[in-house]
């Protein structure tokens, strides 16, 4: 049996409690607001904020401001006139940014073919957003969303352009109201999410360790799975990629999935066990049907219009279920 330390035995009573009881409304302005003092320091721990997030999640009029904090865009231990201290210099530095790349910019035009190349792939993805809302209503700007991905792109030397960050950046428009808060938040996103999402650095990582946990807990799914193509698994990297975003039947699925791995609540790499509980979504019919690996990644595919408590709840049963058994240690060190 896995020893647990103090902080996975109350992850695994936070993990029953969300799966047990009926999700509260999500948290609001003024219990948000209740969670500082008068000088806009934490008064509650920053666990029990990160696990009411976790069983309850945000209302949409506080999710920017719990964003920057979860993401490192503010620090938890900051004040309210510290915090707008931050604001101020992210916004300089960000018109600092622009400035430098519109120098560049002739530069890379003319000496580096990657960038001529990724820029045409941000502009031909953009292209393909749809940019209105089901009245009609235009609800993103892509000018400046090209901006935001070229800026991005020219600065971040190890999170490269990968297909998917338009629709990333997309979502932290939506949520965001200044450019500079949409860019920073993306930055501090990626760091936050860069062994989950980001091709060069992480994805590998997670397919592994997703094909571990599926041969620790379910062998038998684990066999056919090996017997019907080795790349069954490791073709479902777009998950990864895209943060599962495409899963799921509206922005707000997304956004609650996204806070829910931000607060690294209720372990390590939860984005595995997300996975691992969509895959067991189509278990049966892999089964029954001894699909081939082009029928499992279809199958898989075809995963979409999801609920975000839904998931988030079947990965907490999976999480509750790793940790009553022995665990091998690489998954221990990567979820305990």
């Amino acid at each position: 049996m896995t020893t647990l330390s103090p902080e996975n035995s109350l992850s695994a009573r936070w993990s029953a409690s969300f799966i047990l009881a009926k999700r509260k409304p999500p948290i609001d302005k003024t219990e948000w607001d209740g969670f500082f003092d008068e000088n806009g320091l934490l008064a509650k721990s920053r666990d029990l904020i990160c696990v009411n997030i976790l069983e309850r999640g945000l209302h949409p009029f506080v999710r920017t401001e719990a964003w920057k904090f979860l993401t490192g865009y503010y620090s938890w231990q900051s004040s309210q006139d510290e915090r707008l201290t931050v604001d101020s210099t992210r916004r300089k530095n960000y018109e600092a940014l622009c400035e430098m790349y519109k120098k560049i910019q002739p530069l890379l035009e003319n000496l580096h073919r990657d960038f001529m190349e990724t820029r045409n792939s941000i502009a031909y993805d953009i292209q393909k957003l749809y940019d209105k809302d089901h009245l009609g209503n235009v609800i993103i700007d892509k000018k400046r969303l090209e901006k935001i991905l070229l800026l991005s792109y020219v600065c971040n030397t190890q999170a490269e352009y990968q297909q998917g960050f338009h629709e990333m950046v997309m979502l932290f428009q939506l949520m965001a109201e200044h450019d500079h808060e949409t860019f920073w938040l993306f930055q501090f996103f990626l760091q936050k999410t860069e062994h989950s999402c980001v091709i060069k650095i992480g994805v590998g990582k997670n397919l592994d360790m997703l094909s571990t946990l599926i041969n620790f807990l379910d062998p038998v799914f684990a066999e056919h799975l090996r017997g019907k193509g080795a790349g069954a698994v490791q073709s479902l990297f777009p998950w990864f990629c895209l943060c599962f975003q495409r899963a799921f039947k509206s922005f707000e699925d997304v956004w609650r999935l996204w806070e829910v791995l931000l607060t690294g609540k209720p372990c390590r790499n939860f984005q595995v066990l997300v996975a691992y509980s969509m895959l067991q979504m189509v278990r049966e019919q892999v089964l029954q049907e001894s699909l081939t690996s082009d029928g499992i990644l279809l199958a898989c595919n075809n995963l979409i219009d999801l609920d975000a408590d839904v998931l988030i709840s079947a990965a907490c049963l999976v999480y509750a279920e790793l940790i009553q058994k022995d665990v091998p240690q690489p998954l221990k060190d990567f979820f305990l």
